[in-house]
C-alpha cells in the first residue's frame, strides 16, 4: 500500500489535475494542445537528448533487456490482432490496429516517471535503451502489418517511406539521435547549454504528465466494451508477465528486470490512437482504451512494484 502511495499516486495525481482541469474548462483544448505541442516537442526531446548523450552504450543496450521487452510487446500485438479478429469478429485492419493498441506502451509519458519515483533517476539507463527504440520497432509493425493486410501493390514501400520521413520529422526521435551522435563522437558542449537543456528537462515529465490527462479528457468511454476489456487485459498483464518470464529465463539484472516490466505494464499511448486515426479503423477502441487503461494501471502497476524486486 506504501508503494502505491509514494510512488504510484502522485503521478497519477498530476495526470488527474490536468484532466479535471479541462473538465471544469479551467483550460481549454487549445491550452492542453500548446502544453502537449511544449511537452513532446521540446522538453522531452531535450530529457532523451540528455540522457542518450550520457548512457553507457554497451552496458545500456543489452540484447537480453531488448529481448524481454520487444518479444513481450511483439508477442501482446499478435495475441491483440488475432483475439480482435477471432474473438470479436473485427475486420483485419481493425485487428491490425487494436492489436498496435495491445504492442505500443506508454513507455515515457508514464513509464519514465513511475520508474523514476519508484527507483531513483540513475537507474532509469535500461527505460531509456527501451525507449530509443519504441517508435521505429512499434510504427514498422504496425505499418508493414496494415499495409500487408490491404496489400495495394507497393502500397507497402510508399508506406515505410513515409513513417520513415514522418520519424526523421519528429522530435522525440531527433533528441534521441542527437543524443546518439553527442555520445558517439564525446561532443562537450558548453556548461550555460547544458544547463539549458537540463532546465528544459525537469520541465518535461510533469508538464506531459498535466497535458496527458487533460488530453484524455476527450476520450470519452464508447462501447466495445469487451474489446476495451481485452486489450486492457493484454497490455496491463500479459505483456509485462510475458517481460517478467522472458527476463528471468535470460538472467536479467534487476535494473533491467525493472525497466522491462515497468515499461511493458504502462497502458496503451496516445500513440495508439493516432495509429487507429491515421489509418481511420478502430478509433472508438483505441482512444476508449487509452483512457481506460491509463485508469485501471493505477492499480496492475502498483501490482507489478510488488511483484518486482
Amino acid at each position: 500500500m506504501q508503494a502505491l502511495i509514494d510512488i504510484v499516486l502522485p503521478v497519477f495525481l498530476v495526470l488527474g489535475l490536468g484532466y479535471a482541469a479541462r473538465w471544469r474548462k479551467l483550460i481549454g483544448e487549445g491550452e492542453i494542445a500548446a502544453l502537449m505541442r511544449f511537452a513532446q516537442g521540446f522538453a522531452i526531446p531535450c530529457l532523451l537528448f540528455l540522457a542518450i548523450a550520457r548512457l553507457d552504450l554497451q552496458e545500456s543496450f543489452r540484447p537480453a533487456l531488448l529481448i524481454s521487452y520487444y518479444a513481450s510487446a511483439v508477442a501482446a500485438f499478435l495475441v491483440g490482432l488475432c483475439g480482435a479478429r477471432s474473438l470479436f469478429g473485427r475486420p483485419w485492419e481493425d485487428s491490425v490496429a487494436i492489436g498496435f493498441c495491445c504492442l505500443f506502451s506508454n513507455s515515457v509519458l508514464l513509464g519514465l516517471p513511475i520508474a523514476e519515483r519508484a527507483y531513483g533517476a540513475p537507474t532509469l539507463a535500461s527505460n531509456y535503451a527501451i525507449v530509443a527504440l519504441n517508435a521505429p520497432v512499434c510504427y514498422g509493425i504496425g505499418i508493414t502489418a496494415i499495409e500487408l493486410v490491404r496489400a495495394r501493390g507497393n502500397g507497402l514501400v510508399a508506406a515505410l517511406r513515409t513513417v520513415a520521413r514522418s520519424l526523421a520529422r519528429n522530435a522525440l526521435m531527433l533528441g534521441i539521435a542527437l543524443g546518439f551522435v553527442a555520445n558517439v563522437t564525446g561532443l562537450a558542449l558548453p556548461g550555460a547549454v547544458v544547463e539549458g537543456l537540463e532546465l528544459m528537462a525537469r520541465a518535461a515529465l510533469p508538464a506531459a504528465l498535466f497535458g496527458l490527462g487533460g488530453v484524455l479528457y476527450a476520450y470519452r468511454p464508447e462501447g466495445d466494451a469487451l474489446t476495451i476489456a481485452f486489450v486492457c487485459a493484454v497490455s496491463l498483464l500479459l505483456t509485462p508477465a510475458l517481460a517478467w518470464l522472458i527476463g528471468h529465463e535470460l538472467g536479467l539484472a534487476k535494473e533491467q528486470m525493472r525497466a522491462a516490466v515497468i515499461t511493458a505494464a504502462t497502458p496503451p499511448g496516445v500513440n495508439a490512437y493516432l495509429f487507429a486515426n491515421i489509418y481511420g479503423v478502430a478509433r472508438r477502441v483505441a482512444a476508449t482504451s487509452v483512457l481506460a487503461g491509463t485508469a485501471a494501471s493505477l492499480l496492475t502497476i502498483w501490482l507489478w512494484l510488488a511483484v518486482l524486486p
